[in-house]
């Protein structure tokens, strides 16, 4: 395996796992509050301080944790196929050329 499929693999999984999290605290925001996820938390006259402050922190916690764990899974995979960890992980620790 190489850089490219590192790139797919890593890259893909974050994405998804990315979106799937946003469509998850969008209707989870919908079940709990009752009325519909803000379209844009920016819009002043479309909700509330706290409301936008409140989503936009979920929406930060969720999809983040999502891309982490994704992430990591796919590296996990990727060193179980190919034998060490991608290329570009190694060269974070410090242990590539």
């Amino acid at each position: 395996m190489g850089p490219m499929v590192w790139k797919v693999l890593g890259t893909g999984s974050a994405v998804l796992a990315a979106s799937v999290a946003q469509k998850l605290v969008t209707k989870g925001w919908e079940i709990a509050s009752g009325k519909p996820a803000p379209d844009d938390p920016n819009h002043p006259e479309d909700t509330t301080w706290k409301e936008a402050v409140l989503f936009a922190a979920l929406t930060g916690l969720a999809v983040s944790a999502a891309r982490v764990m994704a992430t990591r899974k796919a590296a996990q995979y990727y060193a179980k196929s190919a034998g060490h960890l991608p290329a570009a992980m190694l060269k974070a620790e410090g242990k590539a050329d």
